[in-house]
């Protein structure tokens, strides 16, 4: 059996997809309708009773959730793929700190950034809190850039699950025209991922726009 993704285009299933394809482990994706409210459906919630991407069935047939926790059972049960730095190490705690940093520090920006309504006590304070979701995201963004010890990537070990989940993350919230300037290693970091062998037709898949040159 494969390994099976219930997922949707340039949504956080694709740091599993990337993950998956530089294992080399066969992955069937399951597309889910973000749009179309598919994830709310009574259809899915039985395959994920929390209703949200992404969703890793494994060969096993064990359900997983959660992006990180899919990525580092994914680092456990493929040492050969060296996802991380070894158990122990300097650098795999180094890895570790930054990928919680992002997901839990900047990707919870996220959801405010797109649904401010959620956040806001009226519709008119909406919009203000988008701006300071996006500005805490620009500053937390500048925290990373900061301490990118590696060239492209984050560690000079190499490619790790961290650079992955940098270049996905570092994608959203509509920063296009800041990012550049701003956090210049980090759009090296994410060119680097997505040129990739093993990762480029994943990420082009996803997000055909962001071809490597555009990093240059």
């Amino acid at each position: 059996m494969n390994y099976i993704l219930y997922g949707a285009r340039r949504s956080g299933s694709l740091t599993v997809e990337l993950a998956l394809a530089e294992i080399g482990a066969s992955c069937d994706i399951r597309q889910v309708d973000l749009e179309g409210g598919t994830q709310r459906d009574d259809a899915y919630a039985a395959v994920n009773p929390q209703r949200k991407i992404p969703t890793l069935i494994t060969p096993a047939g064990e359900t997983l959730t959660e992006s990180v926790a899919i990525l580092l059972t994914l680092d456990e049960r493929h040492p050969k793929a060296r996802l991380l730095p070894p158990a122990g190490s300097a650098e795999r705690a180094q890895a570790l700190r930054w990928l919680l940093f992002v997901a839990t520090e900047i990707y919870p920006m996220v959801e405010i950034n797109d649904y401010p309504e959620r956040f806001a006590p009226n519709s008119v304070s909406a919009a203000g809190v988008r701006e300071v979701a996006r500005a805490t995201w620009r500053e937390r963004w500048l925290v990373v850039e900061h301490n990118i010890a590696g060239d492209p990537f984050l560690l000079q070990w190499g490619l790790c699950l961290s650079d992955i989940y940098i270049a996905v993350v570092s994608r959203w919230a509509q920063q296009d025209a800041w990012r550049p300037t701003h956090i210049p290693k980090v759009e090296r970091l994410t060119a680097a991922v997505a040129a990739r062998p093993a990762l480029a037709a994943v990420w082009s898949r996803h997000r055909p726009e962001a071809t490597p040159s555009r990093f240059d």
